[in-house]
């Protein structure tokens, strides 16, 4: 399999490239919806779901007062412009 660089948009990664790359992230993968990930650091923890547009990232409890905070982000930016964005927390 080619692998396509990271300065490559996002849509242009096959599904099991960009599987692969989450789990690199420490990502698991959710059983029941494989669309699902999650993911936690040491000061956050998110869900990163693969939805049809974009990803979507919920950070828990992100916020001041303990609030989620969510971000989207279209997949023609590249996959390194998105790990920096996703895996730099809320």
């Amino acid at each position: 399999m080619n692998k396509v660089s990271a300065d490559t948009p996002l849509y242009s990664h096959p599904l099991p490239q960009i599987e692969q790359w989450l789990k690199n992230q420490g990502c698991q993968q959710d059983e029941q919806q494989p669309h699902c990930w999650h993911v936690q650091r040491p000061l956050w923890q998110a869900e990163i779901w693969l939805d049809i547009e974009q990803i979507i990232v919920r950070y828990f409890p992100a916020g001041e007062k303990g609030q989620d905070i969510q971000r989207s982000f279209k997949y023609s930016l590249s996959r390194q412009d998105i790990e920096q964005a996703v895996f730099s927390g809320p």
